[in-house]
């Protein structure tokens, strides 16, 4: 079997961008620079070594470029960069100026394992404020379907090569190079929608006030708008300051995201490393129609694009994982995104609820409280939508419903929390109703068995959403729903008469593992009053339980159906990305299986933080699959309106999420069935 710990295994490709010490003029000795730096690129497994524009020979030698002798010195070097590659994995994009017919181009070459696979000129050329580069090189950008005389052999000449690695699915590469990425159609944008998946820049970009950000935007931008890695890499320390300076900026993005950068000014070498993620990439296209309806439009051109194929045979060893991996992809751990998310959630949800009630005539809300997160986040949205509406609170009718095995903790957070609030609160004992029911079906119960089957608990979660549907015919409201986007996943909810049922719910694109950081979020940001948040703050601090059956101990929904962190976590990339599951293990347990490593959600408690190891990873990803893809879907085709509130997706039928209801989960199963994981003893 294919190694498990691989990244290339799993849709993965590493990317360098290499910057270093420029040695002006003197060809042989930047070869060198290139080699050192390749074999070390080589060492740590890259697929792909980007250089700086003109690295060759410097980018800011001016009239030297037309001299004869640097010239000859930079076609040496390059045969020495080649020579030197023989034995090396990665392909490396070089800088080089070349002779080819009447004009010398500024060329990146792509060298891959002793051969040239071709070369790429520079199509736009900056000739204002400090650049004149037109005095000395050709533009390219009418360069296609061409060949080049170079290092003893011709090679693919033009701004139409994509470099396609056969051995790696989606690995697919486009070379420009400077000024070619501030143009308003860049040839990397054609080229994407050609098929290329990693676009390459190789630059000179002289660093001036302001600059590095306006390069940053502008790889962002390409990267997103592309739906492809965008790796840029300046050149730096050596270059001439007769009257300019140079910061070697390097940096890797995909899809917007940055993956990785160095520090500017760098005194020797550098490199920004990261493992772009071309699965990624693929479902991105995939789901995104209106890029390849944009290809369509543009085919004349992206259909002219040539495909230069190399295997890469890339290493089957564990290489580690160089990007981040969110524990939490609903949950961003970096402070002011997570603030500004949240911030967004919460409106989403509120302003959703308070247009369903201005749209319906302004009916009273009826919603159940029980204590827990969920209720809770939903009765202190219902609060909100009822100020911005300029209606009293009072007409949320909330209501606690006690069961069998409610306890005097959660149902005393849910009346402070009420009382607090200054909503209209009621109490309404189910248990006499639910002893009647389980009586007249004959349930061992009735008979003083402790039988606390699904029938047991159902016969619970039922009554509940039965007397508050009930409760809004009397006194003129709609149900509120408090379930999340978690339970609906797993179908963890009672379908008809029960929890999975209401008027609309406001809780149904929220995740579990969002709910207490929206409203730690309430919390500090100040939207209620003090009172109020003590009692929120207790809420956060209650394990999460159905409460549904008696005993001495707390029954946990988590010891029961897993934890909700991996349950989200998969969640996230199954609706995002569409991943395989096995591919989903793998990101999970790079995530998951050191407590230390990386950043937690900030308020996130010390003592829940955790780890996981695969096996445990592996049962809930199964767990998951068998519910998810197998058993959940028709409590999901039935579900009530809400707003989607998260960019991972929704579960509702008529928005993010079609799907049958009657399909199995084992092509999923099978998929995790063909890795030699070690499974967990349960």
């Amino acid at each position: 079997m294919s190694n498990f710990g691989s990244i290339y295994q799993h849709g993965f490709a590493r990317i360098a961008a290499c910057t270093g010490h420029a040695a002006i003029a003197e060809p042989e000795a930047n070869a060198e620079a290139v080699l050192r730096q390749a074999r070390r690129c080589a060492e740590d497994g890259v697929a792909v070594a980007l250089f700086p524009e003109l690295g060759l020979c410097g980018y800011s030698i001016e009239d030297l470029l037309l001299q004869d002798a640097l010239l000859d010195e930079v076609e040496e070097a390059l045969r020495t960069v080649v020579a030197g590659s023989a034995d090396l994995l990665p392909v490396l994009v070089v800088g080089a100026p070349l002779r080819h017919r009447h004009r010398i181009y500024n060329c990146a070459v792509i060298v891959h394992r002793g051969r040239i696979l071709g070369v790429a000129p520079k199509s736009y050329l900056p000739n204002y404020r400090e650049f004149y580069e037109k005095r000395q090189i050709a533009a390219g950008d009418d360069e296609r379907g061409g060949t080049i005389r170079v290092g003893g052999a011709t090679v693919p000449f033009g701004t139409d090569l994509l470099f396609d690695a056969e051995d790696v699915p989606g690995l697919v590469l486009h070379a420009e190079i400077c000024e070619d990425m501030w143009v308003p159609v860049p040839p990397s944008a054609e080229a994407a929608l050609a098929g290329a998946t990693v676009l390459l820049n190789l630059s000179g970009s002289p660093i001036t006030v302001g600059r590095a950000e306006d390069r940053k935007l502008l790889c962002r931008s390409a990267s997103s708008r592309c739906i492809a890695a965008y790796v840029y890499a300046a050149a730096g320390l050596g270059e001439s300051t007769t009257d300019l300076s140079w910061d070697g900026q390097t940096m890797i993005y995909e899809n917007g995201v940055l993956l990785a950068e160095t520090d500017r000014f760098p005194q020797d070498d550098r490199y920004a490393v990261a493992d772009v993620d071309l699965d990624l990439l693929r479902q991105e296209r995939h789901r995104t129609g209106t890029f390849d309806d944009n290809r369509r439009v543009h085919a004349a051109r992206t259909g002219g694009f040539r495909q230069v194929a190399f295997r890469l045979d890339p290493p089957a060893s564990d290489l580690g994982l160089r990007r981040r991996i969110e524990r939490f992809p609903f949950v961003p751990a970096d402070p002011d995104r997570l603030a500004q998310d949240c911030y967004e959630a919460y409106n989403i949800q509120v302003a959703g609820l308070q247009q369903r009630l201005a749209s319906i005539g302004g009916p009273k809300v009826v919603i159940g409280v029980s204590g827990g997160l969920d209720s809770t986040h939903a009765l202190i949205v219902a609060a909100r939508a009822m100020d911005r509406a300029g209606r009293p609170r009072s007409d949320i009718l909330a209501f606690t419903l006690p069961g069998f095995a409610t306890g005097e903790h959660t149902k005393g957070n849910a009346h402070k929390l009420m009382n607090a609030l200054g909503v209209t609160a009621a109490e309404l004992d189910i248990t006499p109703t639910a002893r009647l029911m389980l009586k007249e079906m004959g349930h061992p119960f009735s008979s003083g068995e402790p039988v606390y089957d699904v029938t047991f608990e159902n016969v619970q979660a039922g009554l509940r959403t039965d007397y508050l549907f009930r409760l809004a015919n009397q006194r003129g409201g709609i149900v509120l729903g408090t379930g999340d986007l978690s339970e609906l996943a797993l179908g963890w909810c009672t379908y008809g008469v029960g929890d999975q049922m209401s008027h609309y719910n406001v809780n149904s694109g929220v995740p579990k593992t969002l709910i207490q950081h929206l409203i730690r979020w309430v919390i500090s940001s100040g939207q209620f009053d003090e009172d109020t948040n003590d009692t929120l703050a207790a809420i956060l601090d209650t394990e999460i339980s159905p409460e549904l059956v008696p005993g001495e101990e707390l029954q946990s929904t988590e010891s029961k159906i897993g934890p909700y962190a991996l349950h989200d976590f998969t969640l996230f990339h199954v609706l995002r990305f569409g991943f395989r599951p096995s591919k989903i293990g793998f990101l999970a347990w790079h995530a998951w299986r050191e407590k230390d490593a990386g950043a937690w959600p900030p308020g996130f408690p010390e003592s829940e933080r955790t780890a996981y190891e695969l096996p445990e990873i592996w049962h809930w990803l199964e767990y998951f699959c068998r519910r998810f893809f197998g058993f959940a879907q028709f409590k999901r085709s039935a579900m009530p309106n809400g707003p989607k509130v998260a960019a991972g997706g929704s579960l509702s039928p008529r928005g993010d999420w079609r799907a049958p209801s009657d399909t199995t989960a084992q092509t999923w199963l099978k998929d995790l069935a063909r890795w030699d994981v070690p499974r967990a003893d349960r």
